[in-house]
């Protein structure tokens, strides 16, 4: 399609839908509070408002963050510079109080955790809403798509997809969807399926059998597990289900008309998908359900699938053009990857509440910890490792070795050499994932002994520990270091030059920050449908490369004094107590 010359149009929408909160493995921008940023010279500005790595187009997303406080649904504009135009959001507690939720959810007595998701279509009529008043002309966007939080299934009643294709644009979404939901939303934050997790592996052969062929081990909060106990306990509600959606592909069904596909790398995240054969594994279906599942959840398809075209109701109400391309939605962890357009072998570092990896792959790994999912962009699979050990147990134990302060912490550091004369330590606050350990500390002497050195010692032993921790797992799930690798950093921590060098270092690959930070997941999204746009139009990008700043580079002599440390690491990580 030529371009209009002149025009700055929006090439596509981005919607993402997001419920986060710090235990989940994220890339977003990190929360407002920067427990460990050390004094440094400043970068290019972050701002949400400006340029960032990701082609045209306005697009809602529901965007959660989850400290409890912030959840929402939040728009973008973007042009084909890849420069946020217009954005609106709503908060869902603050702005729709009527759902009563707290941190965007509903908590029961027994782990459970959901969402009403009327809540969010009643959402996404306010942002539309909103974008019209900031002054978004909908009918030059050519394609849209979005990102949502992983792992929550929305079960539609029978008859929704014919009330979804019969929608009045005299009206608004959440009246006339008011009937077509069979029940709340089960979310990623439940843990009430842990009986239904074990049943699943079971079935399947074990944790280790399961994360071979799905990509990870039986969570509480994938949806297949989610989806066996509503069917082993409320058999009610899954006979009366027509459909199951995950959350991704429940928001592109509004915009589409009609139920939504799954895509491949939000579907490899529920349990159920092999993410081999790229279909529905027959056995974690007969775990979790009956012969009806298959049909429930429909095939899944690539992230880079045009499902269809948007849906008339936009046409008439908000004036969207008629041919305007619906890109399948995918999860918030996949979008992520999109929006830092990562590769094979390289890194995307979240350095947050939580510490997360993403990476691209060539080929699975089958990690009875971390997960393996279906890629969303041109690497055919990627890696999601999340550390629950992250930024709050760096400010810990700065408080523990010299008090309140960052500078004094960074001094510390200064007064030790890379390699830190053979001490090692593995600091826990709190229960880790990756490895499933109990809260511990463990520190070693270069001779392998226990001792309790001077806070100088401790103060690195604590960061290259995570750093160690962070690539022992990254190859155990496939990454591949060469030359062209690098790691993008990001999250609240991505301003403490020293944390970064010490990554550098043990990496042995320069660390990069984005010149300009926003949602990762949100203008991943948008990426996503305006690369489909381009590729469907022949139309090159101006904003397609990432501008990323270098911050961190590893000294020459760092893969030998790290690679013997990366294997005494390994042994004591296999030595600790571990969780069931």
């Amino acid at each position: 399609m030529p371009r209009r010359p002149g025009a700055r149009r929006a090439l596509r929408a981005a919607v993402a839908a997001h419920h986060r909160g710090a235990s989940a493995a994220r890339a977003h921008p990190a929360p407002r509070t920067r427990p460990d940023t050390l004094p440094r010279a400043p970068l290019t500005p972050r701002r949400t408002h400006t340029r960032s790595p990701c082609p045209v187009v306005p697009i809602p997303s529901i965007d959660s963050f989850i400290s409890h406080t912030q959840t929402n649904l939040k728009a973008i504009v973007i042009d084909d510079k890849y420069e946020i135009q217009q954005e609106a959001d709503v908060e869902f507690d603050v702005d729709l109080p009527e759902f009563r939720t707290a941190g965007g959810v509903l908590r029961g007595e027994h782990g459970e955790v959901t969402a009403p998701p009327l809540l969010w279509v009643k959402a996404l009529d306010m942002v539309l809403d909103r974008l019209v008043v900031a002054g978004v002309d909908f009918s030059t966007v050519e394609a849209l798509s979005g990102a949502a939080q992983q792992h929550g299934s929305v079960w539609w009643a029978k008859g929704a997809e014919t009330k979804l294709a019969a929608l009045s644009p005299d009206g608004f979404l959440h009246t006339q969807l008011a009937t077509v939901f069979v029940c709340d939303s089960p979310v990623w934050m439940d843990s009430s399926t842990t009986a239904d997790c074990k049943a699943l592996e079971e079935a399947i052969g074990g944790p280790e059998e399961l994360a071979k062929i799905t990509g990870s081990r039986a969570y509480e909060r994938f949806t297949g597990p989610q989806i066996r106990k509503i069917y082993k306990n409320k058999p009610r509600v899954y006979g009366a289900t027509e459909r199951i959606s995950l959350v991704s592909s429940f928001a592109c069904s509004l915009f589409v008309g009609k139920i939504a596909p799954i895509d491949l790398s939000d579907g490899s995240g529920m349990n159920l998908l092999d993410i081999h054969t790229m279909k529905w594994c027959d056995k974690a279906l007969e775990a979790c359900g009956d012969e009806t599942l298959k049909q429930k959840l429909d095939e899944p398809v690539p992230s880079a699938t045009v499902v269809g075209s948007i849906s008339p109701y936009f046409v008439q109400r908000y004036g969207f053009k008629p041919d305007c391309k619906v890109v399948a939605f995918t999860g918030d962890n996949c979008s992520a990857l999109a929006g830092l357009r990562l590769r094979s072998g390289w890194v995307g570092l979240s350095l947050g509440t939580s510490d997360t990896l993403l990476l691209g792959l060539e080929a699975p790994g089958a990690p009875v910890a971390g997960h393996v999912l279906v890629g969303p962009t041109s690497a055919p699979y990627m890696a999601l490792l999340c550390f629950a050990n992250g930024s709050l147990t760096r400010q810990a134990e700065r408080d523990r070795l010299c008090g309140p302060s960052w500078p004094a912490f960074d001094e510390l550091l200064r007064s030790t050499v890379r390699g830190n004369m053979g001490y090692m330590g593995i600091y826990y606050n709190t229960a880790e994932i990756l490895p499933r350990a109990p809260s511990l500390r463990v520190i070693q002497d270069a001779a392998g002994r226990p001792c309790t050195p001077a806070p100088q010692y401790e103060a690195r032993a604590l960061l290259e520990g995570q750093a160690l921790s962070a690539r022992i797992h990254a190859e155990d799930v496939g990454l591949a270091l060469e030359r062209s690798s690098r790691v993008v950093a990001t999250g609240g921590a991505s301003v403490n030059t020293s944390l970064l060098q010490i990554f550098a270092d043990v990496f042995n690959t320069p660390v990069y920050v984005q010149d300009q930070h926003a949602n990762a997941a949100l203008l991943g999204a948008a990426i996503r449908a305006a690369e489909v746009w381009a590729k469907e139009t022949n139309t090159q990008l101006s904003g397609s490369e990432l501008t990323v700043s270098p911050v961190a580079k590893p000294y020459p002599d760092a893969e030998n004094i790290y690679s013997p440390m990366l294997q005494r690491y390994r042994k004591m990580l296999q030595e600790i107590p571990k969780l069931k």
